[in-house]
């Protein structure tokens, strides 16, 4: 199956040129790059979050293979729904899915279900395909649609069997995790909420994470992924995450009155 972008065209560019070009303005090659176990990365339309994604992978050394959560913000059949094989097409080439590793996950957790339908128009993991793109020209990908519906033990559940399929390929693996943070609300607002979001990811603190957002109801779309992604860092030594950049769609739009929050978090 030849997955087809959703967004390009609309979110990013979708000539070759002209996203390379974008992009190229959004990261920072003279960053210190580090081995990191996962990055949680935004979504948005690169003109709002790019910034922010082009940072975080600019920080990180970049491995052969990486396991994508993000959130699916329609209807999904699946609690986790995986696309085990296939290509993902973008204006920058083509990404293979990584089957072994696909069916490593599949054996390791009764709640993961290959669903493609899941993937074709979601864009929370399709964006962050350009960003590993442009540094880097072969690599594999393992796609992983997180319901709204999962309850934090099947979340704990997806994270122990990513870890466990990580340790198993005895390859190095990154483990993105796509969200962004509050949307439609005052600059003040998303500030307010979605700092005490960071401190909670800041402490690899995958409950707090989970029971603040559910708290103090914060509009972050991608916490589930994110709590998979923080329990699978956590089992795979995870010791440290590092803020490396925060900011709203205000900053962008000049429309401090109704923004949406992005953050770009590295975990080693």
């Amino acid at each position: 199956m030849r997955r087809k972008p959703s967004v390009a065209g609309y979110f990013y560019p979708n000539k070759k040129r002209e996203l390379q070009e974008m992009i190229e303005k959004m990261v920072n090659p003279g960053a210190e790059r580090v081995k990191a176990i996962c990055v949680i990365s935004p979504h948005a339309g690169f003109i709002y979050s790019g910034s922010v994604a082009g940072e975080v992978f600019s920080s990180v050394l970049l491995p052969e293979k990486f396991i994508l959560l993000g959130p699916n913000h329609r209807t999904m059949h699946s609690l986790f729904g995986i696309m085990r094989e296939g290509i993902w097409e973008t204006p920058l080439g083509d990404v293979p899915v990584d089957s072994e590793l696909a069916d490593l996950l599949l054996e390791n957790s009764d709640s993961i279900e290959e669903d493609k339908s899941a993937h074709l128009h979601e864009h929370s993991l399709e964006v962050q395909l350009p960003f590993i793109q442009y540094f880097k020209k072969n690599f594999s990908i393992v796609p992983v649609c997180v319901s709204v519906e999962a309850t934090y033990q099947e979340l704990e559940e997806l994270g122990k069997a990513i870890h466990i399929s990580i340790k198993m390929t005895e390859e190095q693996v990154m483990i993105i995790a796509s969200t962004d943070m509050s949307h439609y609300v005052s600059q003040e607002v998303a500030q307010k909420y979605d700092n005490m979001a960071i401190e909670k990811i800041l402490k690899l603190d995958s409950r707090g994470l989970y029971d603040v957002v559910y708290k103090e109801n914060i509009s972050m779309c991608g916490f589930k992924p994110t709590t998979a992604a923080l329990i699978a860092s956590k089992e795979l030594g995870a010791k440290k995450a590092t803020l490396i950049k925060y900011q709203t769609s205000g900053e962008v739009s000049g429309n401090f009155s109704e923004v949406v929050g992005y953050v770009g978090i590295r975990i080693e």
